[in-house]
C-alpha cells in the first residue's frame, strides 16, 4: 500500500488532510474531535468493498418469508436470554453471566451451513449458534447459568464450567462413542483465550484423513468420506494470542477443511483494536494467509458486516462450499459487531466506551438493523414482528423458570429430609433451642429459594453443626442424621469430581496385562529398534494410529525409532510437522475427538512447556469438565531426563504432575517398558504422556517375540532388587544408577530393595511400596526433579496415602537434582543430577543414624549429604 494511504481494517482512504477525514465523518452525520475521530474512524467511514468482502446488494437465494421470520425469532430469543442472564446475576440468583448479544445474526448465518457430522471449536459468545443448531436448548443454557450439576440439565458440563462453555455429548453413559455423522457436534469449550484454536487444527485435519486414507473407510460413525467441516469461532482480541497464529499456520499447511469466524466488536474487554493489533485490526494481518489463484495452500478470506443478514448468509454459503467440496479453509472476519451489555456481568462497558461509540453500537445493533430491513422489504409488518418478539420473550422466561425449578426442587427435597431428621431429634435432645434455630434457618432458606440460589453447601453446614451439637448424645436419630450427611457429602463430591479418568470398559487400569514373551536365546538389539518394531506393529494392526511430530517423518525421529515407517505407511500416517508444539498437541486432541488414535511427539521433554497450556487447560480436563461426555485418547511421546545441557535434560516432573491430572504420566526405565506402555494405552481410551529415557536408545535390550502385543500395567511398581534394610523408590534413568548403587551398598553390608514406580500417574495403586517399607523400615526417594518436586509427590503418596510412616525407624529421605537447571557436559550432569555416589552416601548415612555401631561414620560429622550437594551438618537441622 502507498505510504500516503490511510488503512483502517477493510477501508482504505487517502490520508491527505485532517479536513478530509472530518468531511468523511460528517458524511456519516457525525463530527468528532480529531483524537475521537481517529479512534472511531473504523465505524464512521463509508463502507467500501475490498476483494473477499461480500456485497449486501447481492440477492441471497433460498430465503423465504417463513425462514426469515424464524431466524428473526431465534435471534430475538437469544437476545432475551442475554438480557435475562444479566438480570439474574444482578438480582443475586446467579454468580456470573456472559452472553452472545450483538453476535446473533452472524451466528444464525453460520448455523445454516453447519451440517450433521460437522464440529465446532468455539468460545463463550456462541449461544445463538448453539440454539440455532439445536445443540442447546434455552432451558439448558439457563441451567448452565445456575450451575445445575445434573448432566441432563446441563449436558455440556454438568455444572462444572461457567456459563457459555458449550459442548455436546460424544459418549454414551458407558463411555462408548456415539455416532458423530448423524448429529451436530461441539467440542467442549475452555475459558483461556484462543485455547480452542489448537484442537480446531485436528478437528479439521481429521476430515482430510478420512477422505484420503482408504484404510479408514471401514470405520463407522465418525465421518462420511471426510466431507465434514470444523467450524471455529474466536473474538477479535483473542486473535492477538500466539495460539491463534500458530493454529492458522498449521491449518493452512495441513489444508484442513476449517471455517473460522472472527467476531469483531472492536474491543477486548476495555482494550480497543488499536492497542490489540498493528494496523489497528486483525484484518490486514491476515492477508498473508490469503489463498491466491494458482496456490494450493492458504485461506479463502472474507469480510462481512455483522448486521448484514443477506451478506452474512451468502458469505457463509461460499465459505462452507469451498471447505466442504474443495477442502479449502476459510476465514470470515465479521466486522462492525456490537456488544450491547458489555463484556459480562462483571463490569460496565460505559466505563471505557465513548458516548460516540455507544451511539454507534445502538445504531448498528444487528437486531434493530434486521428488524428495519424486514419492515423495509415488506417481509413482515409491525404487528407481526411485535407478535414474534412477544412469543420469544415468553419462551425465554418460561425456559428460565423451568431451569430454576429443575435446579431448586432436588435441593428443597433434600432440605425437607434434613428438617424431618432434625425435628425428630429435637424432642430427645438437650440442644432443643439451637436445633430449632437451625430448622428455622433451613425453612427460611427453602422459602427464599425462589429469590436466591439454594446451596448444598449451606445445607451441609447446617447438618454438620447439628451433628456436633448431638455428638455427646445418644438416640436413634443421630445415626440416621450422620448417614444422611455422609450420603449427601458423597453425592456432592461425585457431582464435582467424577470422571477425571475413564469409567468405561476401556479404562487404562482395566487393560489386560500381557507379559513380554522371549525366545530361549533372545535377540539383543538397541532400544530404538524395539520401539521401531513396536510402532510398525501398531500401525499395521490399527488403521486409526497416526504418528507425527518434528523430524518424525522422513528422518524417522531424532533417535530413529520411527525410521522407515513413513515410506511404509505414507506421509499422512507417519508425518513431519513444523516446530509448533502447542498445535501438535491440539492436532492430536481434535483427531482423537473424531475417533482416531494419534501418537503426537514432542521432541524433548523440555519443549513440552510450549504445549503446556493446551495440555493442562484442554486435554487434561476434557473428560472431567464434560462429566464423561467427551474423551480424547491422545498419546504424547517425548524423551527426557538426561543428555546434555539446560534444555535437553530437564525433568520438570512436579509441574507436569500437578498441572496434568487427568493424563496418565508414564516413566519407563527402558524402551521395552516404553513399548509396553504404548500397547497398553492404545487398548485404552485415556490420554497419556510417555517419557522415554533419553540416554537409553543405544543401550541393548532383549527383543520380545510378541512385539506390539505385550502390555505394561499402569500404577504397578516393579521390584528390581529385593532387600530388607532400605527401600529406594525411583523411576526412569535413575533406576540404572540406583542398581549400581545397590551393588556398592551390598559390599558395605547394606541390603537395598529397589523399586521402579514405572508410572507417576497413577501411582502404586496396590500400595506395594508401603509393604516394602514394613520390611525395611527405611525409605529413600530418588528423583531427577528439583528439590520438593516429584520426590515430594512420591513421599506424600507413600507416607500419607499408604500410611507407611507407621513402619519407619528413621526419617524418610529424598535425593534430588539441584534447584537449578542441569548444566552442560558430562561433569555438568554429574554435579546437577543425583549420581551413584550420592545414593551410596545417603543410604549409608541413613543406616549410620539407625545403627552407628554397625555402620560407623565414614565422613566427618560436620558434613552430611542432602540432595546432590553437600551442606554443613548443623544447617541440615541435626544436633
Amino acid at each position: 500500500m502507498d505510504r500516503n494511504q490511510y488503512r483502517i481494517d477493510d477501508y482504505t482512504i487517502e490520508n491527505q488532510t485532517h479536513k478530509k477525514k472530518m468531511a468523511l465523518a460528517r458524511g456519516r452525520g457525525r463530527t468528532l474531535p480529531k483524537p475521537a475521530l481517529e479512534k472511531q474512524m473504523y465505524h464512521l467511514l463509508p463502507h467500501r468493498s475490498l476483494p473477499g468482502q461480500t456485497e449486501s446488494r447481492k440477492k441471497t437465494p433460498n430465503l423465504d418469508k417463513r425462514e426469515l421470520l424464524l431466524d428473526y425469532h431465534q435471534a430475538y430469543l437469544s437476545r432475551q436470554i442475554s438480557l435475562i442472564v444479566r438480570r439474574e446475576v444482578l438480582n443475586g440468583r446467579a454468580k456470573f453471566g456472559i452472553y452472545g448479544d450483538g453476535k446473533e445474526i452472524a451466528q444464525i448465518a453460520m448455523a445454516k451451513v453447519f451440517h450433521p457430522g460437522d464440529f465446532r471449536a468455539g468460545y463463550y459468545r456462541d449461544q445463538t449458534f448453539m440454539l440455532a443448531t439445536k445443540m442447546l436448548t434455552p432451558q439448558q443454557l439457563f441451567a448452565q447459568l445456575y450451575a445445575h450439576t445434573d448432566i441432563t440439565a446441563d449436558p455440556s458440563a454438568g455444572g462444572r464450567a461457567m456459563m457459555g462453555h458449550f459442548g455436546t455429548r460424544l459418549l454414551d453413559d458407558d463411555g462408548e462413542w456415539l455416532p458423530q455423522t448423524d448429529r451436530h457436534n461441539s467440542s467442549a469449550d475452555i475459558s483461556p483465550t484462543a485455547g480452542q484454536m489448537p484442537r480446531l487444527v485436528g478437528l479439521g485435519y481429521a476430515s482430510r484423513l478420512y477422505r484420503e486414507l482408504d484404510e479408514l473407510k471401514k470405520l463407522d460413525g465418525f465421518s462420511q468420506n471426510g466431507t465434514e467441516i470444523a467450524f471455529g469461532t474466536i473474538g477479535n482480541a483473542s486473535c492477538a494470542e500466539g495460539l491463534f497464529w500458530e493454529s492458522l499456520n498449521a491449518i493452512a499447511l495441513l489444508e484442513a477443511p476449517v471455517v473460522l469466524s472472527i467476531w469483531d466488536d472492536g474491543y477486548g474487554i476495555s482494550v480497543p483494536n488499536e492497542i490489540q493489533f498493528a494496523k489497528g485490526s486483525v484484518g490486514p494481518l491476515l492477508e498473508g494467509f490469503r489463498r491466491r489463484p494458482g496456490e494450493t495452500q492458504g485461506f479463502n478470506i472474507y469480510q462481512v458486516r455483522g448486521w448484514d443478514y443477506r451478506a452474512l448468509v451468502d458469505t457463509y454459503q461460499k465459505a462452507a462450499t469451498g471447505a466442504r467440496r474443495d477442502q479449502i479453509p476459510a476465514i470470515i472476519h465479521v466486522t462492525e459487531m456490537t456488544q450491547p451489555q458489555g463484556h459480562s456481568t462483571s463490569g460496565s462497558h460505559e466505563r471505557y466506551k465513548s458516548a460516540e461509540r455507544l451511539a454507534w453500537e445502538a445504531e448498528h445493533d444487528p437486531l434493530s438493523r434486521v428488524r428495519s430491513w424486514l419492515l423495509a422489504e415488506a417481509v413482515a409488518g409491525e404487528a407481526e414482528l411485535a407478535e414474534i418478539e412477544a412469543e420469544a420473550k415468553e419462551e425465554a422466561e418460561t425456559a428460565r423458570s423451568a431451569a430454576w425449578q429443575a435446579m431448586a426442587e432436588p435441593h428443597n427435597r433434600a432440605v425437607g429430609d434434613l428438617i424431618s431428621l432434625l425435628e425428630d431429634s429435637i424432642e430427645e435432645s438437650r440442644q432443643k433451642e439451637e436445633l430449632q434455630r437451625i430448622v428455622q434457618q433451613l425453612e427460611e432458606g427453602r422459602v427464599e429459594s425462589q429469590n436466591r440460589r439454594p446451596l448444598n453447601k449451606e445445607m451441609l453446614q447446617s447438618a454438620h453443626r447439628a451433628l456436633k451439637m448431638l455428638q455427646s448424645e445418644t438416640h436413634p436419630q443421630q445415626e440416621l442424621l450422620r448417614n444422611w450427611y455422609q450420603q449427601q457429602l458423597a453425592a456432592g463430591q461425585e457431582r464435582v469430581s467424577s470422571h477425571l479418568y475413564s469409567h468405561s470398559a476401556h479404562a487404562a487400569q482395566k487393560v489386560k496385562t500381557i507379559p513380554a514373551v522371549y525366545a530361549e536365546t533372545p535377540k539383543r538389539v538397541r532400544g530404538f529398534e524395539i520401539l521401531r518394531a513396536n510402532f510398525d506393529a501398531l500401525l499395521t494392526r490399527d488403521p486409526r494410529v497416526c504418528i507425527f511430530g518434528e523430524d518424525v517423518g522422513s528422518l524417522g525421529g531424532v533417535n530413529q525409532a520411527v525410521a522407515g515407517l513413513q515410506e511404509k505407511f505414507g506421509p499422512l500416517r507417519v508425518a513431519d510437522t513444523g516446530i509448533r508444539e502447542a498445535t501438535i498437541i491440539g492436532q492430536a486432541i481434535g483427531m482423537a475427538l473424531r475417533g482416531l488414535r494419534p501418537i503426537a511427539e514432542i521432541q524433548y521433554l523440555d519443549y513440552i512447556l510450549y504445549a503446556l497450556p493446551t495440555l493442562a487447560d484442554d486435554l487434561a480436563t476434557l473428560h472431567w469438565r464434560t462429566r464423561g461426555g467427551q474423551k480424547a485418547p491422545v498419546i504424547i511421546r517425548t524423551r527426557g531426563h538426561r543428555l546434555e545441557g539446560v534444555w535437553h535434560s530437564g525433568s520438570p516432573m512436579a509441574a507436569l504432575l500437578h498441572l496434568l491430572r487427568g493424563i496418565n504420566i508414564l516413566v519407563p526405565r527402558n524402551m521395552t517398558q516404553a513399548a509396553g506402555f504404548y500397547n497398553t494405552m492404545l487398548r485404552s481410551d485415556e490420554p497419556a504422556l510417555i517419557i522415554e529415557r533419553l540416554n537409553g536408545y543405544r543401550l541393548y535390550e532383549e527383543m520380545p517375540l510378541n512385539i506390539g502385543e505385550f502390555t505394561v500395567p499402569l500404577g504397578v511398581p516393579e521390584v528390581l532388587r529385593t532387600g530388607d534394610q532400605v527401600t529406594i523408590v525411583t523411576y526412569g534413568t535413575m533406576c540404572e544408577l540406583a542398581l549400581d548403587a545397590a551393588d556398592r551398598l551390598r559390599d558395605l553390608a547394606i541390603s537395598v530393595e529397589l523399586i521402579d514406580v514405572q508410572s507417576l500417574l497413577p501411582f502404586d495403586i496396590h500400595q506395594s511400596i508401603a509393604e516394602s517399607i514394613k520390611k525395611t523400615s527405611h525409605v529413600l526417594f530418588v528423583d531427577e526433579d528439583v528439590p520438593g518436586g516429584a520426590s515430594a509427590f512420591m513421599m506424600q503418596q507413600v507416607l500419607e496415602v499408604q500410611g507407611a510412616y507407621w513402619w519407619l525407624d528413621a526419617e524418610p529421605r529424598t535425593l534430588t537434582a539441584t534447584p537449578h537447571r542441569p548444566a552442560a557436559g558430562t561433569d555438568g550432569d554429574y554435579f546437577s543430577k543425583p549420581n551413584t555416589e550420592q545414593i551410596v552416601e545417603t543410604v549409608y548415612e541413613m543406616m549410620h543414624e539407625s545403627d552407628p555401631q554397625r555402620y560407623p561414620a565414614i565422613w566427618s560429622k560436620e558434613m552430611i549429604v542432602q540432595g546432590p550437594w553437600t551442606i554443613p551438618f548443623a544447617a541440615a537441622g541435626h544436633n
